[in-house]
């Protein structure tokens, strides 16, 4: 498995779980567990961001790793 892979398969992962964190904070009737899951997206989209910017930066400076 190429870098490239991995990095992309570690995004859709990501944005997964972002979704997941989504739906469980709006189903919750806990006030605490709510803000704590929304806490954690925030974190997630950080993640998320910074993964997509090496997407990127793997696709245009690495040609090796263009799919």
């Amino acid at each position: 498995m190429t870098v490239s892979s991995q990095v992309k398969g570690c995004f859709s992962s990501v944005k997964s779980i972002e979704a997941t964190l989504e739906t469980l904070s709006e189903k919750t009737a806990d006030q605490e567990a709510e803000e704590a899951l929304k806490e954690v997206q925030n974190t997630m989209r950080t993640i998320k961001s910074d993964l997509e910017n090496q997407v990127l930066y793997l696709t245009k400076e690495e040609p090796q790793y263009k799919s």
